[in-house]
């Protein structure tokens, strides 16, 4: 398209200049004549009727849906006709059973249908009818497509549900079908999701907790190197203040441990002799009283959250074992039983996703963006991507650093160079993408051994580095 504009009388080539005067290298195409001379050209072009020949002329009717917790609006435009309209279906599931099951009487299938979500509560009910074929549209996409259009910052449902369908006509190529992963897989990412989501209550619970009993009984925190446990949660059930905890008897005290495991005498007698010398720290009643019984309260909280991600660990451990790629992953150093089931949700089973690794390191937010404006470049991490994934392979590169020789040699040559910790981290994640990718790919797990050998072979500077020091 691009050759014939420039070969037309009606445009030029010209290199432009920054606000410096100097020259950028790229060229940019500056028309001379009216709008619709311009426009009429581009309509003649057959590169634009190979545009309209893209894999959308596949559906019978494309679709827009904006949607809502108690209401879609949908904007439907038919393949034959062109012809659009619009309207708004509530968000129950018999509601859109009917609508779904007349739209395949009207028009069949496949039907073509843009969303502003991967999943959710519409993603689940469309997936039902195999006729659908839903294309994810990335929020960030939707808002700056709309801004394009009403610089003035207005927004509307059924519009929004419009601009949908427009971006989906008009940048097909920028847009893949969701191919839902097996039951098994998707039951799998959910688990390990929300059990990250329970890992991030207990922090904030403990963490409320602990700035409670600083408020009038911290040497509760002091007898304890942790407090998201069951045995300090049960302590603090049996005596929540200092002065019931110095009332109680020794051997009281002693059988408590004793039945919660802790059997050694020497931690035991120096915990016994803390909290008979423990001198309180206020006995004003008007602080003990509430902050006695928001700790309790924050400790029943806990005990929930405790008990809800040890059945999410059985869950996991019972369903994960059972795919085929699950050996890819158990094995790896700092796996475990936590971070395994979320590498393999974090590959899944599609193989074909990826073309190569460079691209799941981008979808992930590992891969660094550079901005080059002028002269000025600026290099920083992604703003945009999946969280959860990104989560997944930062905290699990953290791990390999004390458990994988070249990992820790790659982790500390970073922080040498002048990295932060988090930098050095991504940096060392960057890496082991590229490994994974490959094992992944070839259904071979990873080998630590035979990773040096080859390290050694290619005359790696990482390895002549340590051999140095």
């Amino acid at each position: 398209m691009f050759t014939a504009l420039a070969s037309s009388p009606q445009v030029r080539l010209s290199s432009l200049t920054n606000t410096q005067g100097l020259p950028h290298n790229r060229l940019t195409y500056i028309a001379f004549a009216e709008f619709k001379a311009c426009m009429s050209l581009l309509l003649n072009l057959p590169f634009w009727r190979q545009v309209m020949q893209t894999e959308l002329s596949q559906f019978t009717a494309i679709i827009g849906i904006d949607w809502a917790d108690k209401k879609h609006d949908i904007c439907i435009q038919v393949a034959e006709t062109g012809r659009r309209k619009v309207l708004q279906i509530p968000h129950r599931a018999e509601k859109i059973d009917d609508w779904a099951r007349s739209l395949y009487r009207e028009h069949g299938g496949p039907i073509a249908i843009a969303l502003e979500l991967s999943k959710g509560p519409i993603v689940s009910a469309l997936q039902k009818y195999d006729f659908f074929v839903i294309f994810p549209i990335d929020p960030t996409t939707l808002a700056n497509y709309r801004r394009t259009f009403t610089l003035s910052g207005a927004k509307d449902d059924p519009t929004d549900a419009e601009y949908a369908l427009n971006l989906l006509l008009t940048h097909t190529e920028h847009f893949k079908a969701l191919r839902p992963q097996s039951v098994e897989m998707r039951t799998l990412m959910t688990l390990v999701e929300q059990r990250r989501r329970l890992m991030n209550d207990r922090v904030r619970i403990t963490n409320r907790l602990r700035n409670a009993l600083k408020q009038y009984y911290p040497q509760a925190l002091e007898w304890f190197d942790r407090i998201d446990t069951l045995l300090f949660c049960d302590f603090i059930k049996r005596w929540p203040s200092l002065a019931q905890a110095r009332r109680a008897r020794k051997a009281t005290l002693e059988k408590f441990f004793r039945e919660h495991n802790m059997n050694r005498k020497a931690l035991l007698e120096r915990r016994m002799t803390a909290i008979k010398s423990a001198l309180a720290l206020t006995e004003d009643e008007a602080i003990i009283l509430p902050y006695r019984l928001q700790a309790l309260t924050l400790v029943a909280q806990l005990e929930v959250a405790l008990a809800s991600i040890r059945h999410y660990d059985d869950e996991i451990a019972a369903l994960a074992p059972q795919h085929p790629d699950y050996g890819l992953f158990d094995g790896l150093p700092g796996a475990g039983p936590s971070l395994a089931p979320r590498l393999l949700v974090a590959f899944g089973e599609q193989r074909e996703r990826y073309g190569k690794a460079a691209e799941l390191q981008k979808y992930a937010g590992i891969a660094p963006v550079t901005e080059r404006s002028g002269q000025s470049t600026w290099i920083h991490w992604r703003w945009q991507c999946p969280i959860f994934l990104r989560q997944t392979f930062v905290e699990w590169a953290a791990q390999t650093i004390n458990k994988s020789y070249w990992a820790g040699l790659y982790y500390y040559q970073q922080r040498a160079k002048g990295c932060s910790h988090q930098a050095a981290v991504r940096a060392l994640a960057f890496k082991w993408i590229r490994i994974l990718y490959r094992c992944w790919v070839t259904r071979t797990p990873y080998d630590e051994a035979k990773y040096l050998k080859a390290l050694q072979e290619r005359g790696s500077t990482l390895l002549k580095m340590a051999e140095a020091a």
